[in-house]
């Protein structure tokens, strides 16, 4: 297939590319290189050195004979040129990748969710647009996130994306299929709530075949091709706006950082593999809906984990110490998570679970590159609301953490 990778240099785009191109498809990756951006604006850098994506690119065909084409290009701010670029290249499937992914990040400030909103909800619609107005005949996989639903307790699985339900009318009840209930608890999971309305509208309206895929958290971060080339890497975040929350404690264990849990740490969340997350985006382009279905949803995740018993599960493997400290994000402190996550188990997923090599290996890499850290820039401190009544102390040096009122 010849396959359109949207945001196709970020922390899953990246090695789903090389995963794609190693199985044989013409992978063509398009992207503004805005993360790349955000780390400037923010002070950080991957705990990974990167190359820039053209050497990326350059490197991965020497290692592996596969081309794969970069093309700078910005979704949300020129449509005429994406639509332009889908009648050129005529994709048998999109991959979009292309939105700001993080939740503390999009609560930062105004400007911050200001931008998420634009970016995201226009990035999203002008593809969706330019998709029916080029008549491409493309397979759009999406990637979303389970944060969509929030994290309060129901006490019953989450289905993959439809809800069946009864209504009351005149001549009796009726059944009724809809969209599973969203409640987005930051302003980057509502534009992912957004997202999965336009996809509706656009599979009605206009047939387009979308596979929308909510993700859990992914860890790790190599995957077999990765692991070819010092320079094909992923990168790998650690700080408190754009790191997730496994690899954040593993890298804080690795540098005798405190592994910081926020609240009780009785947060439930779902959980993928790196490897396993590029492993499930080939089985659902290899199943995708016929024009005129409705959007096929996957629940994109492999297991559940509390949050501090992460934390214990880290701590015993490497002697780290637990800081429990204030919560920034306006969450409840304890919640259970139930997923059904058939459909994939079906299309023969192998699940990658937290094993301790893999776990080591994440360890591993944090130890070779822990020059690069800037321990300052560990803490979450991000706020989901004005007056926290408290806050995390920054310890420039990491050496201690604690809250204040």
């Amino acid at each position: 297939m010849r396959i359109a990778i949207l945001g196709g240099d970020g922390f899953v785009g990246w090695p789903t590319c090389l995963h794609l191109s190693a199985q044989g498809h013409e992978v063509h990756i398009v992207d503004n290189l805005s993360r790349r951006w955000i780390d400037t604006e923010l002070g950080v850098q991957s705990l990974t050195p990167m190359d820039s994506i053209q050497e990326r690119c350059r490197i991965w065909k020497e290692v592996s004979g596969e081309v794969l084409h970069f093309h700078l290009l910005d979704l949300a701010k020129e449509y005429e040129r994406l639509k332009a670029w889908l009648v050129d290249h005529q994709p048998d499937a999109v991959i979009h990748f292309a939105e700001q992914r993080a939740a503390p990040y999009s609560m930062k400030t105004d400007r911050h969710k200001v931008y998420t909103v634009n970016n995201n909800v226009s990035a999203t619609h002008n593809l969706l647009a330019a998709m029916v107005e080029s008549g491409i005949d493309a397979h759009l996989v999406h990637l979303g996130t389970m944060g969509v639903y929030g994290y309060s307790s129901v006490g019953a699985p989450i289905p993959e994306g439809y809800l069946d339900i009864e209504i009351d009318t005149p001549t009796g009840k009726k059944a009724q299929e809809v969209l599973y209930p969203t409640k987005p608890g930051s302003v980057y999971h509502m534009t992912k709530s957004l997202d999965q309305i336009l996809f509706q509208f656009y599979a009605q309206n206009d047939g387009l075949r979308i596979t929308d895929l909510h993700q859990g958290i992914v860890w790790g971060t190599h995957t077999d091709q990765t692991r070819r080339h010092d320079q094909l890497i992923n990168r790998f975040d650690y700080d408190g706006d754009y790191g997730t929350v496994l690899n954040r404690f593993l890298i804080q264990a690795a540098i005798d950082y405190p592994l910081t849990v926020h609240g009780t740490g009785g947060q439930t969340r779902a959980f993928i593999h790196i490897q396993d997350s590029v492993r499930c985006i080939e089985l659902a382009l290899n199943d995708a809906p016929e024009a005129g279905e409705r959007v096929k949803i996957f629940n994109q995740m492999t297991e559940t984990h509390r949050v501090r018993d992460l934390a214990e599960l880290v701590a015993k493997l490497t002697d780290a110490e637990v800081a429990y400290l204030p919560n920034p994000r306006k969450e409840a402190p304890e919640n259970d998570l139930i997923v059904k996550n058939d459909q994939f188990l079906a299309l023969g997923l192998d699940p990658t679970t937290l094993a301790e090599g893999l776990l080591a290996e994440v360890v591993d890499v944090a130890k070779k590159y822990a020059h690069r850290i800037d321990r300052s820039r560990v803490p979450a401190v991000s706020a989901w609301t004005k007056d926290l009544g408290s806050r995390v102390e920054r310890d420039p040096e990491g050496k201690s953490l604690k809250s204040v009122s």
